[in-house]
């Protein structure tokens, strides 16, 4: 009886805690709903008065980027800004033969009269916090505008990014991540419905209610002021941009986010692209949330609420671990809740936390409706986008589990850059990709036994019980084997 109290403990405090992250995602709704139409009465620069124009320089921290440098560059270019007031730092880390073709594109882009410079750096200490620190040491500008390589800020990007630094206080302008490969395939749809959520709901939710928010590691500007008085970058988490961003807010610099400015980006298109990217997002988070709990629950000059709003930011990552346990013990659970009849109140009111799974699909609803529109047609559409990506979610539960564990623990590993490919339409494109890992985790193995697991879970809803079962978990299993299916198959055969 002592195993199957500890199982409900530890069930119990994962929901509590889930629960507690869906209210918080709920009260970004209606920050979003409330502020999202407001008009903006922010004070700007003047570009019509060239005095008012400020000094800008762009940096570009690439990695062996073999295969979007020349789309880069040439969209860099095209930028629309006063040469005079410009420069634009290729921090170039490669070890590959992109490095001759990056030097060849930059060239050309010199001959046309604008200020660009190769740099390059004889070892990755600090991997792109590193570059970009270095960078900043020969820095002309005032703002320093950042783009990873798969980016393509249209050409009036910076005349609608820049005028928002007027107010001396505006530390970083970050900018909304759009998606040139979004229908690419289903692995893609999911990765463009999560950013979509942060990038909409959490995003203008937190900002418009003075909450600290992320710079979002490219697509937006800083003030180089602010990077200096808030400690520079620093290379000792994966999630560089989460960890200056705090440091600056917890100086009280403010940072605008702009909702209406997109910038374009391409999405992984293959699962170990994508697995490699979300273990380093999650591991970051965790990272920082050890970094700065301290911190931020001891500062004398943020709010009660922006200081929950900051754990329940940094801890996003942390919620995978508790849907992981929460869906392991969901079988044991199954079998404790029909062998203790005297338990019977507990589950009655343990099923009240469906409810966190219907405030996200609220919470979603509104995001997907603000990308493709409202109306019936539209909203059966989402149901299966939602679920869908519910399911797929749950299916890298164990994979960012491990990550945010590793991160929490202070396990150090090395920044492991996602593989580019410039691909929109072409399916197989992407197979003589060299950066491509060959070898799935063993991890993998792990996932393709959980999908097993959750067979037996729904297997076990008709045994259960003595009024031919009980089905109230067979639709969460039914996800489940889906979710850890799907990530299975796809890992081991690297299929797009």
């Amino acid at each position: 009886m002592v195993l199957e109290y500890i199982i409900i403990i530890v069930y119990t405090i994962c929901l509590l805690l889930i629960f507690m992250y869906a209210l918080a995602q709920l009260n970004l709704l209606f920050n979003y709903l409330r502020f999202r139409n407001k008009e903006d009465h922010s004070l700007k620069f003047d570009f019509n008065n060239p005095d008012e124009i400020p000094f800008v320089t762009i940096q570009l921290p690439v990695y062996n980027e073999l295969y979007v440098m020349k789309r880069l560059l040439k969209n860099i270019a095209k930028l629309e800004y006063p040469l005079n007031k410009l420069e634009i730092q290729v921090l170039d880390d490669s070890t590959d033969e992109s490095v001759a073709i990056t030097a060849k594109h930059i060239k050309k882009i010199q001959e046309k009269g604008i200020d660009i410079q190769h740099i390059r750096r004889t070892n990755r200490k600090g991997f792109k916090a590193g570059a970009l620190k270095e960078g900043l040491k020969m820095a002309k500008g005032e703002f320093i505008a950042i783009f990873d390589a798969d980016f393509l800020p249209k050409k009036d990007w910076l005349h609608q990014t820049i005028p928002y630094f007027k107010e001396d206080n505006i530390g970083v302008v970050q900018t909304r991540w759009s998606h040139i490969n979004r229908n690419y395939s289903t692995l893609t749809r999911i990765q463009a419905f999560m950013l979509d959520a942060h990038f909409t709901l959490e995003q203008v939710g937190r900002n418009s209610k003075g909450h600290f928010i992320n710079f979002n590691g490219t697509a937006g500007v800083w003030r180089k002021k602010c990077i200096y008085d808030a400690g520079n970058w620093q290379g000792d988490t994966l999630t560089e941009d989460i960890d200056l961003s705090y440091r600056a807010q917890l100086k009280n610099w403010k940072f605008k986010y702009l909702e209406h400015v997109e910038t374009p980006a391409e999405l992984p298109v293959i699962i170990s692209a994508a697995r490699s990217q979300q273990f380093r997002w999650n591991k970051g988070g965790a990272e920082n949330f050890q970094k700065m709990v301290r911190k931020i629950i001891t500062s004398k000059t943020v709010s009660f609420k922006t200081k929950i709003h900051c754990l329940l930011h940094l801890l996003n990552s942390s919620m995978f671990t508790c849907i992981f346990l929460v869906a392991v013990l969901s079988i044991p659970m199954l079998y404790i809740k029909n062998e203790y009849a005297h338990l019977k109140n507990y589950f009655y009111v343990m099923s009240f936390f469906v409810l966190s799974s219907i405030i996200f699909f609220v919470c979603y609803w509104h995001m997907y409706k603000n990308i493709y529109g409202g109306g019936f047609v539209k909203f059966f559409k989402y149901i299966g986008a939602f679920f869908t990506f519910f399911s797929v979610a749950m299916g890298f539960s164990l994979h960012n589990t491990i990550a945010v564990l590793e991160g929490h623990f202070g396990k150090k590993s090395e920044f492991v850059r996602t593989p580019k490919f410039n691909i929109k339409t072409i399916k197989d494109g992407w197979k003589n990709n060299k950066y491509i890992k060959k070898k799935p985790s063993v991890h993998v193995i792990l996932e393709g036994l959980l999908a097993g697991y959750f067979v037996f879970g729904m297997y076990s809803a008709s045994i259960v019980g003595n009024q031919g079962g009980d089905y109230g978990l067979f639709p969460f299993h039914l996800m489940l084997f889906i979710g850890f299916s799907y990530v299975f198959f796809k890992s081991i055969f690297s299929k797009a």
